[in-house]
């Protein structure tokens, strides 16, 4: 029987979200706009003081008038035209029409001065911020007051309102290729948070799968072997009895019966931390203690001080395991008289110390820390930003971890 051919496999593509580099653009555009704005207050000034220096002057009467209300006007339009980013159109029309307005009147009355530097202002403001009609209809007033001011106005020259002209049309592409730069970036950041937020719940949909195929081979092979080995160690604790074996041998398999139901638990326990069930927490340290003291016979009491702090769910398993594991070694590497587990809540963390007192010589523990065991403990500690040191001391030996709160 032949196979199938394998089923094509599509290219991994990599995407990496520019982040870095749309912040830096964000970054020379907002400069760009803060270094703009020292110039068109510039502008203003120059508008203003020139128009009150060139002949002729603003006064009362007539022409002098005239360039009175322009002045005016141009200086209401600028106001309103940079104050009134946020408002309505509505609200922004009549500060575009007193500036270019004002503009218009200032060209055809003092053809030599800068004023028509004000149309060019409202002309790229209102391309950037005013889209459709609106941004359209401020260009084509532009247009109309400054052809009608060269037209009616002393000098008459053809060639600068054709000049003027272009420049209003160069303005108003300039200013919405801008703009639309601008949008095409905003929408560039918002596919790239799109983008990491999809990544992000792809990576934790993998996690989760992970921890729910672990989960499942735990629940199938792990939980069934030990609930076999109870099941294997209860019949022999039986058989012992009703054979009248020894009664040290009946008490230890009575007690390996107890390990291997405490195992069951432990494996239904990590099953459902895999599955994100309720993780155990200092909360259950007493009954590790007691279960401890239950299944050795040996004295351990347990003391908790300080005003309890929240921890995270990393911190609070991270106490328990170390109190298992340190336990354990006790019970597989040493024969103490009696332990002490205590849990200190301090200002800007947890202690948790496990001594044990009084192990014979040459007994006491763990390898002095270099198990297994408490070599995981250490790195999950280094993980979180804590620290775990374990070592003999001058009656047993001591485990001592500490996690940031």
């Amino acid at each position: 029987m032949t196979r199938p051919p394998p089923a094509p496999t599509l290219p991994s593509v990599t995407v990496t979200p520019t982040f870095e580099s749309l912040e830096r653009a964000r970054s020379r555009q907002i400069a760009m706009m803060n270094r703009l704005r020292p110039l068109g207050l510039a502008i203003v000034v120059l508008v203003v003081v020139t128009g009150f220096r060139t002949h002729p002057r603003p006064g009362l009467h007539g022409e002098h008038l005239g360039i009175l209300l322009a002045l005016i006007a141009f200086v209401v339009g600028v106001i309103g035209v940079m104050r009134g980013r946020r408002a309505l159109v509505a609200v922004q029309m009549p500060f575009y029409v007193a500036l270019v307005a004002g503009s218009g009147v200032l060209v055809a009355l003092q053809p030599r001065g800068p004023a028509f530097l004000g149309v060019f202002i409202a002309v790229a403001i209102a391309a950037m911020r005013i889209r459709g009609v609106a941004g359209l209809t401020v260009a084509a007033l532009a247009l109309v007051a400054l052809s009608i001011a060269e037209y009616v106005g002393k000098d008459k020259s053809v060639y600068a309102m054709i000049l003027q002209a272009i420049g209003v049309v160069a303005f108003y592409i300039v200013a919405v290729l801008a703009n639309r730069l601008r949008e095409g970036q905003e929408v560039a950041e918002e596919l790239a948070r799109e983008l990491a937020a999809s990544r992000e719940a792809a990576a934790n949909a993998a996690v989760l799968g992970e921890r729910q195929r672990v989960a499942r081979e735990m629940h199938d092979v792990l939980a069934h072997s030990l609930s076999g080995l109870a099941l294997q160690l209860e019949g022999a604790r039986l058989l012992a009895e009703r054979k009248d074996a020894d009664p040290e041998l009946v008490a230890a398999l009575e007690r390996a019966h107890r390990l291997a139901s405490a195992g069951i638990d432990e494996a239904r326990r990590a099953v459902g931390m895999l599955r994100d069930d309720e993780l155990p927490g200092p909360e259950r340290l007493p009954a590790l203690v007691a279960q401890f003291e239950h299944d050795t016979a040996i004295r351990a009491s347990v003391s908790i001080c300080g005003e309890e702090r929240a921890l995270d769910s990393e911190a609070r398993l991270t106490l328990y395991r170390t109190a298992q594991e340190a336990l354990t070694n006790i019970r597989k590497h040493a024969q103490p008289e009696r332990v002490e587990l205590r849990l200190a809540y301090e200002d800007d963390g947890a202690r948790l110390t496990v001594e044990d007192f009084g192990a014979p010589t040459g007994t006491s523990a763990a390898t002095n820390g270099g198990g297994y065991g408490l070599t995981g403990m250490r790195e999950r500690a280094e993980l979180l930003g804590g620290t775990l040191a374990a070592g003999r001391t001058g009656e047993g030996f001591r485990v001592e971890l500490w996690v940031p709160a």
